[in-house]
């Protein structure tokens, strides 16, 4: 299971602090502005809190990525307040607050239209606020600050939401890293050791069976069986390490040992061909896993791997006899076998023939 990624700190923090700093930096124009007549200080006061306390709840739910509960009322209420102080306080009051609603309209609606709503904005307030060209540097100021400071929001938002949405994919890939070697190595111990295990198993019986009447053999036997096992170690050292460099010929004669000490005929008939590394390696796991699988679950006295080339594409059959009646069941060996052919570029196949034997068949370029 993926585990939750912990937010982008630094780049929410910057955001907040950012936006917090302009809303406190309009807020002093603000109560510097409204200055004029009794009472216009407490008013202004309570405007500019309504103004920065709807654009705080505003985007403290934009930078978590979200709507509040309350949209769209609260982007509403924002625009109510920034506008209702011009039928209240000197004309050209909602200068100061224009800038933080256009940051929300571009946060919250499509761009679209909230570009159409910032110019609106900006032609208002140059509407409002023009006194002829004594006052045409103060005027362009606060049409300017209206779409500067909104567009500057707009970025902070959309690079703390980008920042945590790359620590997500981050840690996603990372959750993905592990979780391919995980079933690497589960499929690289199943392929790698399944036979070296059988083996193991099949000579430790034999050699208890030749223990007294042929000591000589079951010393013999005893010797592969130790053969095996070292080299069962070394498929372990192979996988911590993610070595896995195999080849189709050494894997043929040791799976054609194997069958004959166990009682099974074997008959090898490899092209000669220079595969790609990829298609050999999978076609030698190819090997090693159906003769894991003859010697596991069947009775065989006969298997014959034969190789194939044609159309740029290697193809690899294995069959043997013996298959035991009842409906077969595909283990995780070959679904692993299917991933190693498909990761070459191939595909793999294996199904009973109907007269009692077994076939698996793969194909990779060649």
């Amino acid at each position: 299971m993926l585990s939750t990624p912990a937010p982008s700190v630094p780049a929410r923090r910057l955001a907040i602090v950012l936006i917090t700093a302009v809303s406190v930096a309009y807020t002093v124009i603000a109560l510097m502005y409204f200055r004029w007549g009794p009472g216009w200080g407490t008013v202004s006061a309570l405007v500019m809190l309504a103004v920065v306390g709807t654009h705080h709840l505003n985007m403290r739910a934009a930078l978590r990525g979200e709507r509040s509960a309350r949209f769209p009322l609260l982007v509403v209420l924002q625009a109510v307040a920034t506008y209702l102080p011009d039928f209240l306080l000197p004309s050209g009051a909602s200068a100061v607050a224009a800038p933080m609603l256009a940051g929300t309209l571009l946060v919250f609606l499509p761009l679209r239209w909230a570009c159409a709503l910032v110019g609106v904005a900006m032609a208002y307030e140059g509407f409002i606020l023009w006194g002829g060209l004594d006052f045409a540097v103060v005027t362009a100021f606060y049409v300017v600050s209206v779409p500067t400071t909104g567009a500057m929001t707009y970025a902070l938002v959309r690079l703390a939401r980008t920042a945590e949405e790359l620590a997500r994919a981050r840690e996603e890939l990372a959750d993905a890293a592990v979780l391919k070697e995980r079933l690497r190595i589960s499929r690289d111990l199943h392929d790698g050791l399944g036979r070296s295990l059988t083996a193991i198993a099949l000579k430790g019986d034999l050699a208890t069976r030749l223990l007294d009447r042929e000591p000589g053999s079951a010393r013999t036997e005893m010797g592969e069986l130790v053969r095996v096992a070292r080299e069962a170690a070394q498929d372990v050292r192979r996988v911590a390490r993610g070595y896995r460099a195999m080849s189709l010929s050494g894997e043929v004669d040791r799976a054609a040992a194997l069958l004959e000490s166990s009682g099974v005929s074997c008959q090898a008939h490899l092209a000669a061909v220079t595969l790609p590394r990829p298609s050999e390696e999978a076609l030698a796991w190819g090997v090693r896993e159906a003769v894991t699988n003859v010697l596991r679950h069947s009775r065989a006295t006969v298997c014959t791997i034969t190789t194939s080339t044609g159309d740029g594409r290697a193809r690899l059959e294995i069959a043997n006899d013996g298959v035991p009646p009842g409906p077969g069941q595909a283990g995780g060996g070959l679904t692993g076998l299917a991933e190693r052919a498909a990761q070459a570029g191939g595909s793999c196949a294996a199904a009973p023939t109907g007269d009692g034997g077994f076939l698996l068949a793969m194909e990779v370029p060649a």
